[in-house]
């Protein structure tokens, strides 16, 4: 572990409004926070056209992104500790190991605290077994850039978030780097540590025993402890309602990229059932898989149900919450029956993918109207939109009220 380089903070991170900490505020140029935070406004189509060679196009691009290639996958042999196989850091591995790159920029485990993210930069192969697993919380990943000139790395690999992947993307024009391979995973409504042991301690009164959390496509939360036992939870069942509205912060209440859109890589789950589910969007994505050749089980993706409904309860229930968690107004009895329905008849595979993304598409929008109106036009990007627009939400259509009598209606 002694080729760790781990991000030493200075103090708080100056204050900004919608910020996640991606770390741009803490490098030697925090103003230039201005330029590329996704929270001001972000310039997808030409972000996607440097990275990618092309804009997304129509059918499940519009959802998805640029995404020439997908698939269903799995790690033959599953590595220790890892959230689900293992592919993410496997990657970073390899990449290490090939001479790909010099380093990965990555997060690992708090020393005190299993579930909060510290931003490393790993240059050992070895190493990147450490930085397996989930984290919950806010890390400056981006803090260590200037880390990466001062030790003269040109060749880097990074995993990141969309936020944190949106400004690296928008810096890296200004960085002193040859090849920049980036391994993107969806963000699925971060929130602090702090919020989340908070979400532990109502799951169970010993929460320090739980040691694995996973949201599941299948409707399902999985719970592992330390002493071998599992439990599967299912999400009309959770206590959303006993957390505070401001669970989740408005940041993630108003992500516009769930999918990781700029990564070259995508790694995720929504779309797996009960797999991991990659999006290749460009040849250095496609250079970055190739290293797994024959340790990768690749599926083609299924697609089954229909989302409509599913997402149109959603919104309503977005609405009823006036700014709050999106419980469903549900008597207790029926939760049961609902949730053994889900998972038989509910939206799967690309059409579960598919209808998160216009839920979380739908948050965006409601979020922002309600609490900050004069961010739609310039944090709002056309894609957005797109998801948003079969459900009556317009741009020139600014109140909800408006929306919520068009859809009862």
């Amino acid at each position: 572990m002694s080729e760790l380089h781990r991000l030493e903070f200075a103090g708080p991170a100056p204050h900004r409004n919608l910020c996640t900490d991606c770390g741009v505020s803490r490098s030697r140029d925090p103003q230039a926070c201005g330029r590329v935070c996704q929270f001001i406004r972000p310039d997808y189509p030409a972000m996607e056209q440097a990275i990618h060679g092309r804009r997304r196009e129509g059918g499940d691009e519009a959802f998805f992104g640029v995404s020439p290639a997908m698939w269903r996958a799995r790690l033959k042999s599953p590595a220790a500790g890892a959230q689900w196989t293992g592919i993410t850091t496997r990657l970073a591995e390899l990449a290490l190991r090939n001479g790909l790159v010099e380093a990965v920029l990555t997060v690992t485990a708090d020393a005190e605290d299993r579930w909060k993210p510290i931003p490393v930069l790993v240059t050992r192969a070895e190493d990147m077994a450490a930085c397996r697993g989930m984290r919950m919380g806010y890390a400056p990943l981006l803090g260590l850039l200037d880390r990466v000139a001062e030790l003269g790395i040109e060749r880097l690999a990074v995993i990141a978030i969309p936020c944190q992947v949106y400004a690296l993307r928008a810096l890296q024009s200004s960085l002193q780097l040859t090849r920049l391979y980036v391994i993107g995973t969806p963000c699925s409504d971060n929130t602090t540590t702090e919020h989340f042991h908070q979400f532990l301690s109502k799951l169970d009164d010993q929460p320090e025993r739980i040691n694995y959390l996973e949201f599941r496509a299948d409707y399902h939360v999985e719970v592992r402890y330390e002493d071998g036992r599992q439990r599967e939870i299912p999400f009309l069942q959770l206590p959303l309602s006993d957390l505070p509205n401001n669970f989740f912060p408005l940041t993630c209440r108003t992500c516009v990229d769930y999918v990781n859109s700029l990564a070259d890589i995508t790694v995720g789950y929504m779309a797996g059932e009960g797999q991991q589910w990659l999006i290749v969007r460009n040849q250095r994505g496609d250079e970055l898989l190739s290293l797994l050749e024959s340790e990768v089980s690749l599926e083609a993706l299924g697609s089954r149900g229909r989302r409509r409904s599913s997402v149109v309860g959603y919104m309503k229930n977005l609405q009823r919450a006036a700014g709050g968690l999106p419980v469903r107004a549900m008597p207790n009895w029926l939760r049961p029956l609902v949730s053994w329905l889900m998972p038989r008849i509910g939206p799967r595979g690309l059409e579960f993918a598919r209808a998160r993304l216009e839920m979380k598409a739908l948050e965006t929008v409601l979020h922002l109207q309600r609490e900050r109106p004069k961010k739609l036009h310039s944090m709002v990007p056309e894609h957005v939109w797109d998801l948003v627009r079969p459900y009556g939400l317009e741009r020139n259509r600014p109140s909800p009220q408006s929306v919520r009598g068009e859809v009862s209606s």
